[in-house]
């Protein structure tokens, strides 16, 4: 399976289980947890990455990606685990 087989490039969401999940949301968790795990972060932005992180959580349950992927981060982990 292709990218565009699960979402055409002029599409920019999918529904699922009565949520909307942006395209990008894969990348957008990626780039928060950078932030949120990076010791030379702030509060500030850690907290923002936090935020980030619990508002994509819901949709990225929904497509199923932690059914087949764990973190090895255990804070993360109970993080994503919190929301599901």
């Amino acid at each position: 399976m292709r990218p565009q087989d699960i979402l055409p490039d002029h599409q920019n969401d999918v529904q699922v289980n009565g949520l909307t999940v942006r395209k990008g949301s894969v990348g957008a968790f990626l780039a928060s947890v950078r932030d949120w795990q990076d010791p030379a972060s702030n509060d500030a932005t850690r907290a923002a990455a936090e935020a980030d992180l619990l508002a994509l959580l819901p949709g990225l349950h929904a497509l199923g990606l932690f059914r087949v992927l764990a973190a090895r981060d255990p804070a993360l982990q109970d993080l994503i685990e919190g929301v599901a």
